[in-house]
C-alpha cells in the first residue's frame, strides 16, 4: 500500500530537520568577498591625529604641555603602552627583531592555556621531558609524578620552568604543533615580528620577537583570567616527591622584590626572561588610579641583572606621570577579545574529560535525532484529504 503526503507536509518536515541540524552545527567561517585592505604589519592602527611612528628607528614620543622627558634607558628596544586603549605612549626601536628568551612564554600561555583544564591531573612520562635545552630554568617536574595542570602553569609563570613547558606542549599535541599554533596565534593578534622555533623561549636559530609584539602578548594575556592570576602570583607550593611540596618564588623581581629589587607598587605581572643571546627581557604591567600600563624592555646594555627591572620601573613611572600629557605614537591594535575555551580539546587530555563535553559526532547525532523526531511527529499528524467535487 502506498501512502501519499501533501507536499506542504514533506517540505515542512525537511525544513525542520535541517533547522535542527543547523542549530547544533558550528557556523563555518566565511571568507571576506569584499577585497578589504589587508591588516598592515604590526596590527591594525587605532584612529589617531598623527601617523604611527613605531616603524621608525630610535626613540619615538610626542610630548605635550607639562610632560616630562622620557627617561634614559639602555635597552635595545622598549615600549610603554596603555593596556586598555592600546595606545603606545613612547617606544624605542619598537619593531626591532630580537631573541625574546622566556618572555615568549606569554605567547605559549595565550595559545595553550584555553585548551587544558586546570584541574586535570597528569602523570609525566619520560618522553615528555626529552629535548630540554642545556642550562634551562627548571621547576623540578619529575617523571612518574602526577601533577595538576594548574601546578604546571605555576611552574611556567613563577619559575619559568622549561620542563613544565615541555609537558604542557606534549599535552597540547607536541612540540612542533605547539610552535605552529603559537605562530598562528601571533599572526591573529597582529604580531608580525615574532618567529617561533622553541615554544619555551630557549635560544634557537631564527627565533625572534619584538618589544611591540611582546607588549601585544602581555596586553592580551591580562584579558585571560587564568593568565592574569598566574602571572600575578608571587609564591606558591610545587609538588615534590611523595606527598610533599616545596615553595617556589616568582623570578620577576619587580613582583617578588628578590635580590635587592624593590617591588613596584601596583605591579600585576607579567613575565621575565634571560638567555645568553637575548640578555635580560621583561614584559611588565602595573595598575594605578584605574589605569593599567604595559611595558616591554629588551636587552639592557648597561648595569647588572637588575637593570631590566630598574629600566622598566623608570618607564612605568614616566608612563603614569604622563597621563594626558602625551599623544600616542602608535597603537597595539584593537582590543583582543576575552579568552574563550578552545574549540578542540587536545588529544592527550581528551580521555580525561571524556563524557564531560559533547563531541562533534555527538552533536551531529543529536541533530539527526532531533530531526528524525520532528519527522515522526509530523507524520503522525492527521492529514486532511481534499473533498470530492
Amino acid at each position: 500500500m502506498t501512502i501519499g503526503f501533501p507536499s506542504r507536509v514533506t517540505v515542512s518536515a525537511g525544513v525542520l530537520c535541517l533547522a535542527g541540524l543547523m542549530a547544533l552545527t558550528p557556523t563555518a567561517a566565511t571568507a571576506d568577498p569584499g577585497g578589504a585592505e589587508p591588516t598592515p604589519p604590526g596590527g591594525p592602527r587605532a584612529a589617531a591625529p598623527h601617523p604611527s611612528l613605531l616603524y621608525r628607528p630610535g626613540t619615538q614620543v610626542r610630548l605635550g604641555a607639562g610632560a616630562s622627558r622620557v627617561p634614559k634607558v639602555s635597552a635595545l628596544s622598549w615600549v610603554v603602552a596603555d593596556a586598555r586603549t592600546g595606545e603606545v605612549l613612547a617606544a624605542h626601536n619598537a619593531h626591532r627583531k630580537l631573541p625574546p628568551a622566556s618572555t615568549l612564554k606569554t605567547l605559549f600561555a595565550l595559545t595553550v592555556l584555553p585548551g587544558l583544564p586546570s584541574g586535570i591531573r597528569h602523570t609525566v612520562r619520560a618522553r615528555e621531558l626529552k629535548g630540554i635545552g642545556a642550562g634551562s630554568s627548571l621547576v623540578g617536574v619529575a617523571e612518574g609524578h602526577t601533577y595538576r595542570i594548574a601546578d604546571l602553569w605555576r611552574g611556567v609563570f613563577l619559575n619559568s620552568g622549561n620542563d613544565a613547558v615541555h609537558v604542557l606542549a606534549e599535552l597540547n599535541g607536541g612540540w612542533r604543533l605547539t610552535a605552529e599554533r603559537m605562530q598562528a596565534k601571533a599572526r591573529a593578534l597582529g604580531a608580525h615580528d615574532t618567529r617561533v622555533v622553541s615554544p619555551d623561549g630557549y635560544d634557537a636559530p631564527g627565533q625572534v620577537s619584538s618589544a611591540y609584539d611582546l607588549a601585544v602578548f602581555g596586553r592580551a594575556g591580562l584579558r585571560n583570567p587564568d593568565f592574569a592570576r598566574y602571572c600575578a602570583t608571587v609564591e606558591a607550593k610545587f609538588p615534590g616527591g611523595g606527598s610533599g611540596s616545596y615553595p617556589i618564588l616568582n623570578t620577576n623581581r619587580l613582583l617578588s622584590g628578590a635580590k635587592g629589587v624593590k617591588p613596584y607598587r601596583g605591579l600585576i605581572g607579567i613575565k621575565n626572561g634571560y638567555t645568553s643571546e637575548a640578555g635580560s627581557t621583561l614584559v611588565a604591567a602595573a595598575r594605578r588610579d584605574g589605569r593599567t600600563l604595559v611595558v616591554t624592555v629588551m636587552n639592557p646594555q648597561e648595569g647588572d641583572g637588575s637593570a631590566v627591572y630598574e629600566e622598566a620601573r623608570s618607564l612605568l613611572d614616566w608612563g603614569f606621570g604622563s597621563a594626558g600629557k602625551v599623544e600616542a605614537v602608535g597603537s597595539l591594535g584593537a582590543p583582543p577579545a576575552p579568552a574563550r575555551p578552545a574549540v578542540t580539546t587536545p588529544p592527550a587530555v581528551a580521555a580525561a574529560v571524556q563524557g564531560s563535553v559533547w563531541t562533534e559526532a555527538g552533536l551531529i547525532a543529536g541533530a539527526v535525532g532531533t530531526g528524525a523526531a520532528v519527522v515522526v511527529l509530523v507524520l503522525r499528524l492527521p492529514v486532511r484529504r481534499p473533498g470530492r467535487s
